[in-house]
């Protein structure tokens, strides 16, 4: 007796049906404003760290945006008090990708 013979027997009502399109969810719309965002170097503690702020939208959005970004560059980061803190200098990548969304960057510091 196979998995699926056995899951049968153990739901008889289950129907089974194609849900990888219910698993990918559409693409999220981010709100693209007026004002550049800034993008400035810092060290805290001694370490890089790459500041993004001044995004007028929703939190909810930005901290999509700051997931995109860290997967993206495969660095560590977070969002914090309405900026994204990501480690080590990575303005000019950082500011290539907002531009290929469609939002006016400044960069700040250096």
């Amino acid at each position: 007796m196979d998995l699926q013979e056995q899951l049968k027997n153990l739901f008889p009502d289950h129907h089974i049906t194609n849900e990888t399109e219910a698993v990918f969810e559409r693409e999220h719309e981010l709100y693209v404003q007026s004002e550049p965002m800034v993008c400035k170097f810092e060290k805290r503690k001694g370490k890089p760290t790459t500041i993004i702020a001044g995004y007028e939208g929703a939190d909810e959005d930005f901290k999509v945006l700051a997931k995109e970004i860290k997967s993206k560059l495969a660095v560590g980061g977070t969002f914090k008090d309405g900026e994204i803190i990501i480690q080590g200098d990575y303005r000019d990548r950082i500011m290539k990708i907002l531009q290929d969304k469609g939002f006016k960057t400044k960069r700040v510091g250096g």
